[in-house]
């Protein structure tokens, strides 16, 4: 199938599946053609992740007067010697995880006068193969995080891991959505976001509360 027949079999999925629940679809464009981003874009899709630094801005600036709204989320692991490269270029970093990673990427953005806009990267489950902060880490760092004043943070993001099989998936997802309302509750905070659930695994994570899937094998391989 074409890049728009995804699309579309995946949308009717959400609203025949989920209904009114609110997802946002993010086209992961790390292995897609640039006619293929294209494509997308010409379906209604806005919003587009990344991996990979220079991949992402490379393809940006090439597209920029093509997909003039789109907005760019960086969802790879990002080292701190390159958050100044990040910082401000993309809508929304999802991948922070760490609590020095959350410093620098505040401090760069005090220094360009802008407020980053972030997610928070947990592993529910152990996994030495993915970053991320444990539930215990973010539960002790949260407070630290969201005192920064030039990043705001928007929710939680996760990645299962590679071996997880349906129950685990579960065990993942309703763990970062049990996490996110704890955080509200306990620090009086707005976490409107769950980013969660990937190609072959999103309609476990919308079921399961997602707001944000990061779908791209599923979209761009025909």
């Amino acid at each position: 199938m074409s890049v728009a027949e995804n699309i579309t079999r995946i949308r009717e999925r959400i609203r025949d599946d989920f209904g009114a629940q609110p997802v946002k679809l993010i086209a992961v464009t790390k292995y897609a053609q640039l006619s293929q981003i294209e494509e997308a874009f010409r379906t209604g899709v806005t919003e587009f992740g990344e991996n990979r630094v220079q991949n992402a801005l490379s393809k940006m600036e090439t597209l920029e007067a093509k997909l003039p709204d789109a907005r760019w989320h960086f969802i790879g692991h990002l080292q701190t010697n390159k958050v100044k490269q990040v910082v401000g270029r993309f809508a929304l970093i999802q991948s922070v995880d760490s609590l020095r990673l959350a410093q620098e990427i505040s401090k760069s953005a005090s220094q360009k006068e802008i407020i980053q806009s972030v997610l928070l990267q947990v592993k529910v489950l152990p996994d030495p193969s993915k970053s991320g902060f444990t539930p215990e880490e973010l539960r002790r760092d949260f407070a630290t995080i969201i005192s920064l004043a030039n990043i705001e943070c928007h929710g939680l993001m996760t990645i299962t891991p590679l071996s997880a099989n349906t129950d685990d998936r579960h065990f993942c997802f309703n763990g970062l959505r049990d996490l996110r309302d704890e955080l509200i509750a306990v620090h009086g905070t707005k976490l409107p976001e769950l980013s969660m659930g990937m190609s072959d695994d999103w309609q476990d994570a919308v079921q399961c509360g997602a707001t944000m899937v990061r779908i791209g094998s599923a979209i761009f391989q025909q």
